[in-house]
């Protein structure tokens, strides 16, 4: 029903005008720029000031729910997304392009793209949480730019280059990812703290390396195909944020697991 309801509103919105972008939050730069702005100055002053007086919110009634609408939300986009790929099939693999407006599938691919698209802002509520949890240790720069690169990257995509295309395959796996994730953080929720040892934590962060990985290695075999219209200044920002995305992360695994474990190691002999 509440595809339905959206394809509805994607029909209305784009039926007097061949601009697929008239959509809230899709249209100008403005929204995404004053969120985005928001989200930095509360998560590191105005929350932390907020704060500075307080005791830590128990949140844990709070941040149940919230992961469990965030593997509701990302499991069924994953699905469908699977389900319209390999059984409609109406992307070439090897060279995903926006399909036309006149596609019987184009509503289905800005429903998909459009709401993935806003979950990139209800993600930024896992800082929002940190900050009032007062578990500041949490946020680091990696956190920051990645929650701030996804619906800035998100609007710029469906801006100008438009909804679906070469970037559905990101997409797929990043909520492949999110599945996985926010599964770790409800079950991890349900345990008490001091028995809280979960041997598949920091293969979250792997699984998070190998989607940049095959983002990588997509986009070079996209670029090989001699008559791909997939835009070139797309698979080059792809390539980059991919390296980017992918260094930073093995920055941060690094530092938490390998460097770690090699000093707890140092500090037991």
């Amino acid at each position: 029903m509440i595809t339905v309801e959206l394809a509805q509103l994607l029909d209305r919105a784009t039926a007097n005008s061949e601009d697929p972008f008239q959509l809230p939050l899709a249209v100008s730069p403005w929204p995404v720029t004053l969120i985005v702005t928001g989200y930095l100055l509360f998560v590191l002053k105005l929350g932390r000031l907020f704060m500075a007086n307080r005791a830590p919110y128990d949140l844990r009634t709070v941040l149940r729910v919230y992961n469990l609408l965030q593997i509701v939300y990302n499991g069924t986009l994953f699905m469908l997304a699977i389900y319209v790929i390999f059984v409609v099939r109406p992307y070439d693999l090897n060279c995903i392009t926006v399909l036309p407006q006149d596609s019987p599938f184009k509503t289905v691919e800005r429903v998909l793209s459009y709401a993935y698209y806003i979950n990139k802002y209800f993600d930024l509520l896992d800082t929002i949480f940190i900050v009032l949890r007062k578990s500041y240790k949490q946020i680091s720069t990696l956190h920051l730019l990645h929650h701030m690169y996804m619906p800035i990257t998100g609007y710029c995509v469906i801006r100008f280059s438009g909804y679906g295309g070469h970037l559905i395959v990101a997409g797929v796996l990043n909520l492949f990812v999110h599945v996985v994730m926010y599964s770790y953080y409800y079950i991890s929720s349900q345990i008490p703290p001091a028995r809280r040892r979960f041997w598949w934590k920091e293969y979250i962060t792997l699984l998070q390396m190998l989607q940049f990985v095959i983002v990588f290695a997509h986009t070079i075999w996209t670029q090989m195909q001699p008559k791909c219209e997939v835009p070139k200044e797309l698979t080059y920002m792809s390539l980059f944020a991919a390296t980017a995305l992918f260094l930073m992360f093995a920055n941060f695994y690094t530092h938490a697991y390998i460097l770690a474990k090699t000093k707890k190691k140092q500090l037991n002999d």
